[in-house]
């Protein structure tokens, strides 16, 4: 197989379907530009010393491999590092803790942190050590500290950060300190990028203009002083190169990524070549130049890179890309080891480019190609998408895959009317606005649950006031928003109103267009949606799943559920996630029996059962089954059918226990068996 154009254009397109094309990864971006943005202007109206966290790693450079983790960097704003004692002067010590970054006598790219305030709060005081008549942060103590406020079950120890799985998606987190100060030793990669023209100006101004890292984790030399030792993280200037790579280089990336992981790491218990080398390796080969970055010289852009790999691996020095003097091979591949690897890869080289047939993703792309050698695709097909899968894939990240924060829902809606009138992208825009329709909800129910404490004459006002947030809410965002405005007027008693809003909604889902976690019939929404804006597009035929905070009370009749999974997420996500065409139905079933209308609340309960019995995952997810059987057990036991509830609570334990809601449902299974007894006593 050799370095042909017709092969490499092939490769281009089967990977554009495989990573993304360019408008997938454009979206993937942008939507997380968003929330960043918006993020980083909640900081204007809050104090300082709240956290942060971003998404970094393969997510958030736009990669979608069904096997990519969740890497989340975490900070506190009102822990200030800084790289000179000078710099103190610009803060407030009263208010924020203030650590300096000593990078002598540590190893290229490492550095001590010595706080210089009083230790304040438990993280301060449980991971400080002394050193030389000084107070330093050990990086080790650090991680042990907040591996221990993580109570999700099997976290362990992944390098700096703390692993853990949500379902089956691997997460890790790392608790860092960010430093808006650059250390000295960064002064040559930054000449360097000036002298190559690579990264271009502008995107190297934006990159200083952002924060550094520092992660908890020391050097693997031997040394005494390993535990204050922590790693320098570029990850936020890591990010923009990449966004800053042309299509051709993210796919070679990509492609990179593939060959380690189905390859090189192939049943390898402990690999020693990572994801991050393959990265650093792009970086390196972009900045030198001598590629010619297209389409049809993807095949030898890819075995430059391997070549230069290997060439690391021999001479065992791996320079990273903003510290060369940091060998990242130090300690790490050396000996047999080294001797293993390196004789792996020259097999693969002696193979040739063909070596990517071992690969199981690039073998299907690249078999139908050399067994038909008059195939010829251009390029420029792997960028043609039908309109329905664009649409498909902003609704998986924005709809599906966003998860809106509960806290500071006000402040954020502040943010959202800032950027309302900026010139942004569509995708960023769509964001925004759905944003904007969730903060709406989020806000409208915190004041609800708090308008306890308010006097009468203050309520009527906070009611009309809420009821707007809802509507508006419902016409900016998904068809599930709606539901939203249905649950308030169903626990504000106004049941004639939450029926005509689930009603309403209940007709809209039935339409043949909607889009739901990616399934829809493609005819009728190109037919019908695909000429319309991305805004009515999402408010006409898009729908979401409903997110209900553990904290705030919806409805009284989902209370014991939402506090049992409160108190077993523990510092998890604080919410749970409902299927709309359960809540459609149990908001049905509830307001028609309150209203006395005994024919169509027993029509929409049997609705329900039969949705659960028969779906084949289409509208409930199989995370979603434990809760919505919990519900129809609910509405059952409402209504009086204790047999029935019963069954379904029963059968709400046989499901995978997402919600943790177990002991809620044992809970209610002891009541109802008690119901049962007491009134066979009555009746004999």
């Amino acid at each position: 197989m050799d370095h042909i154009p017709r092969l490499s254009e092939i490769l281009y397109i089967g990977l554009c379907r495989k990573i993304g094309t360019p408008t997938e990864v454009t979206i993937r971006r942008n939507v997380w530009d968003m929330l960043y943005i918006l993020d980083q202007n909640r900081h204007t109206y809050k104090h300082e010393c709240i956290g942060r966290s971003i998404l970094s790693g393969s997510q958030r450079e736009g990669f979608r491999f069904d096997t990519s983790d969740q890497d989340y960097m975490m900070w506190c704003c009102g822990w200030k590092v800084i790289k000179d004692i000078s710099q103190s002067r610009a803060y407030n010590s009263s208010l924020c803790d203030i650590i300096l970054m000593e990078d002598t006598n540590t190893p290229p790219g490492f550095v001590r942190l010595q706080l210089l305030t009083v230790p304040r709060g438990k993280y301060f005081t449980t991971a400080i050590i002394p050193f030389n008549d000084r107070i330093y942060i050990s990086s080790f103590l650090w991680r042990q500290v907040f591996a221990d406020e993580i109570r999700f079950e099997n976290v362990t120890e992944h390098g700096p950060c703390s692993r853990y799985y949500i379902g089956d998606t691997e997460v890790d987190r790392v608790f860092c300190f960010a430093s808006k100060y650059w250390p000295s030793i960064t002064e040559h990669w930054i000449k360097r990028c000036v002298k190559q023209m690579w990264p271009p100006a502008a995107v190297l101004k934006d990159i200083l203009n952002n924060d550094i890292h520092c992660v908890p984790i020391g050097s693997k030399c031997n040394s005494s002083e390993n535990d204050l030792e922590w790693r320098l993280s570029f990850s936020l200037a890591e990010q923009k190169l990449v966004f800053n790579m042309n299509h051709t280089q993210f796919l070679c990336y990509g492609l990179l990524k593939i060959f380690l992981k189905e390859v090189i790491n192939n049943n390898v218990e402990e690999p020693l070549l990572c994801s991050y080398f393959m990265k650093t390796t792009m970086f390196w080969l972009i900045q030198v130049g001598h590629l010619n970055w297209r389409p049809n010289n993807l095949l030898e852009c890819f075995w430059m890179c391997f070549k230069y790999l290997i060439l690391c691996v021999y001479r065992c020095k791996f320079a990273n890309f903003f510290i060369p003097q940091n060998n990242m091979f130090s300690y790490k591949i050396v000996g047999v080891a080294r001797e293993s690897l390196l004789e792996q890869l020259n097999q693969y080289y002696r193979i040739g480019v063909a070596c990517l047939l071992h690969s199981p993703t690039l073998r299907s792309i690249l078999v139908p190609a050399l067994s038909r050698p008059s195939l010829v695709i251009p390029s420029n097909r792997g960028h043609i998408q039908d309109i329905v899968d664009i649409d498909k894939s902003i609704m998986n990240e924005i709809l599906d895959k966003l998860v809106i924060k509960e806290g500071y829902s006000f402040t954020y809606l502040k943010s959202v009317d800032m950027l309302q009138h900026s010139i942004i992208s569509p995708y960023m825009s769509l964001t925004l606005q759905y944003c904007k329709a969730n903060y709406l909800v989020n806000t409208a129910f915190t004041a609800a649950y708090s308008s306890f404490y308010l006097k009468n004459k203050y309520v009527k006002y906070l009611d009309k006031m809420l009821c707007n947030m809802l509507k508006l809410s419902s016409r900016i965002g998904s068809i599930s928003h709606s539901l939203y405005l249905a649950l308030y007027y169903y626990r504000t008693g106004r049941y004639y109103k939450a029926l005509n809003i689930t009603n309403l909604t209940k007709q809209r889902l039935s339409k043949p267009y909607i889009l739901y976690k990616g399934i829809v019939d493609r005819y009728r929404y190109s037919e019908d949606v695909s000429s319309l804006s991305l805004s009515k597009k999402m408010n006409f035929a898009w729908v979401a799943e409903l997110t209900l905070y553990h904290r705030i009370r919806y409805i009284e009749e989902l209370t014991l559920e939402q506090q049992m999974d409160k108190l077993m997420s523990g510092s998890g996500f604080k919410g749970s996630f409902y299927s709309p065409f359960v809540i459609v139905h149990m908001l049905s079933v509830l307001s028609n029996y309150r209203l006395g209308n005994r024919f169509r609340y027993l029509q929409s309960l049997q609705d329900l059962r039969t949705l659960l019995l028969y779906d084949d995952g289409r509208y409930i997810s199989l995370f979603q089954r434990d809760m919505s059987w919990q519900i129809l057990g609910i509405c059952q036991q409402v209504v009086g059918d204790l047999q029935g509830a019963l069954q379904s609570y029963q059968e709400s334990l046989r499901q995978e226990p997402f919600h943790r809601i177990q002991t809620a449902t044992k809970a209610r299974i002891d009541n109802i068996r008690q119901q049962l007894s007491e009134n066979i006593y009555v009746h004999v």
